[in-house]
């Protein structure tokens, strides 16, 4: 049976959206296997907050089903769960109405005075953008989120759709907050690979004097999806691969592969070496989106043997959309340690596997003594699914001639450790009640970041068709995609697992 942390102080926990996808797949299995690792304190509280009539028994039986079926640690055990499910409680509630808020306060109060002290509140918004602000004001209004080391709010992205929304929701929050109390969570920095790759450049010497223009050739950041859109065309329409993907997942890991090392291994040091990278990345003007950012939409194709249709023809998706599915840009870092260097960026939906992975290409060897020495070392970093590091080199193949083969050397999280990786939720929730920021993103790395791709967005808003290419479901996207790498490359290194 699973103890409780007695050492840690009360929290509540309040999900707004309770009865929302991400609350039963990601959000209750990720505190359940908290609970299971002794990681939430001895007294704690769930409640969440949702629309739905009072269904609170009922409610719970669809809790346990999404922790059935979505968590690492598989169906729960009827005593752990019990005493897990016994600490959540549902409240019905409309985000828009006060009297929602005053209730709220009325529950955490009443926790207080159970355990005789002001607790730790966290608030986790895993709503729809449009009510951020509402639900926002509603725990300012009422005093329920006014303790700055106590009380953390916590907000999904999208963190705005443009670099003035962002702003605007930014200065609205911070009117209200401190800026200590606010978590914007991107969930990619949770997980275990990207974490590793901080103390893979830091913590070890052999390879910091190499991590420069001199030695690397070029970076390839991709993340591509298997998925379709499924039924987030409302969302995805006014958003797209560039807002969804570029703008928050692949330049955060732009960030943590190209950053200086930071002078300390805590928040501030390290969202200062981000925000100070994001700043530097270059900015381009109108002709230097279309020469430099490919954007495509999947048409109908094929997927694992399984027709998929086409963009165009999905739920909610405007006829003559012009969003994109698909976005590889080459980008540069204006600073002394990548000054030439192209960090190629791509993501994409309906593509054939499902992979995220960094791809650092070294120089060609300056010794050229060998015929067949043809192909540069290289560093691949698999995100998902492998979870693997990889670097391939020279070396001589036995026999009497001298006869060079490129060989691999691995690393995996699989073979290399008998402990459970967590999955990336449990990481940041854990973090959040531990008020550590390390791995969120603060206000000037938001607003940097939509800084970065604002000038794409709006070349693409004056010219709505220009440059949109169609690629069909199944395929690794358009042939200008892979044309975008040279010379520096023939192909996108996909994942570790293509071996000879």
């Amino acid at each position: 049976m699973a103890k409780y942390n007695s050492i840690k102080p009360p929290a509540a926990i309040v999900i707004f959206g309770g009865t929302g996808d991400l609350t039963k797949r990601k959000l209750i299995p990720a505190f359940y296997n908290l609970f299971l690792s002794k990681n939430l304190p001895e007294k704690f509280t769930i409640l969440l907050l949702g629309r739905n009539e009072d269904k609170n028994e009922q409610f719970k039986h669809d809790l346990f089903d999404g922790i059935n079926q979505f968590s690492r640690s598989g169906k729960p055990d009827d005593n752990n769960w019990k005493i897990f499910s016994d600490n959540i409680f549902y409240q019905q509630g409309n985000f828009l109405d006060n009297s929602t808020f005053i209730t709220l306060k009325e529950h955490l109060d009443a926790f207080d005075k159970k355990n005789k002290q002001r607790c730790l509140r966290t608030f986790y918004l895993a709503i729809a953008p449009q009510f951020i602000e509402a639900s926002a004001e509603g725990l300012y209004k009422n005093k329920i989120c006014n303790q700055i080391k106590l009380d953390r709010i916590v907000v999904e992205k999208p963190f705005g759709t443009d670099l003035a929304s962002a702003q605007k929701l930014n200065t609205f929050l911070q009117k209200r907050f401190s800026e200590k109390q606010i978590f914007r969570i991107d969930h990619y920095l949770g997980k275990e690979t990207v974490q590793n790759i901080m103390a893979f450049r830091f913590a070890n010497s052999i390879f910091s004097p190499v991590w420069n223009n001199k030695y690397i050739d070029h970076v390839q950041i991709s993340l591509s999806e298997q998925v379709s859109i499924g039924k987030r065309g409302g969302y995805y329409d006014g958003s797209g691969a560039l807002k969804d993907m570029i703008q928050n997942h692949l330049l955060q890991l732009l960030c943590i592969v190209a950053m200086e090392c930071p002078g300390k291994y805590d928040a501030e040091h390290i969202r200062n070496a981000k925000a100070d990278l994001l700043k530097k990345i270059k900015l381009y003007s109108t002709a230097e989106v279309f020469k430099n950012i490919v954007r495509a939409q999947y048409t109908a194709g094929k997927i694992n043997e399984q027709e998929q249709q086409g963009y165009l023809q999905e739920e909610n998706i405007a006829p003559q959309s012009t969003t994109e599915t698909f976005i590889a840009g080459k980008f540069f870092i204006n600073n002394e340690r990548w000054k030439g260097v192209p960090f190629f960026l791509a993501t994409g939906k309906c593509l054939p596997k499902q992979a995220s992975v960094i791809m650092i290409q070294f120089k060609d060897s300056p010794y050229k003594i060998f015929k067949d020495d043809t192909v540069p070392n290289r560093l691949t970093i698999s995100i998902q699914p492998e979870q693997e590091i990889s670097l391939l080199f020279e070396s001589k193949v036995p026999g009497v001639q001298m006869k060079l083969k490129p060989v691999e050397m691995d690393f995996t999280y699989k073979e290399s450790y008998t402990e459970a990786t967590p999955e990336a939720y449990e990481t940041l929730l854990l973090d959040i009640l531990d008020g550590d920021a390390t791995l969120f993103m603060r206000s000037d790395q938001v607003e940097a970041a939509w800084k970065v791709v604002m000038p794409i967005i709006n070349a693409w808003k004056k010219n709505p068709k220009k440059g949109l290419l169609k690629y069909a479901a199944g395929t690794w996207g358009p042939a200008a995609a892979t044309s975008l790498l040279k010379p520096f490359a023939k192909q996108w290194v996909v994942l570790p697992a293509e071996k000879k």
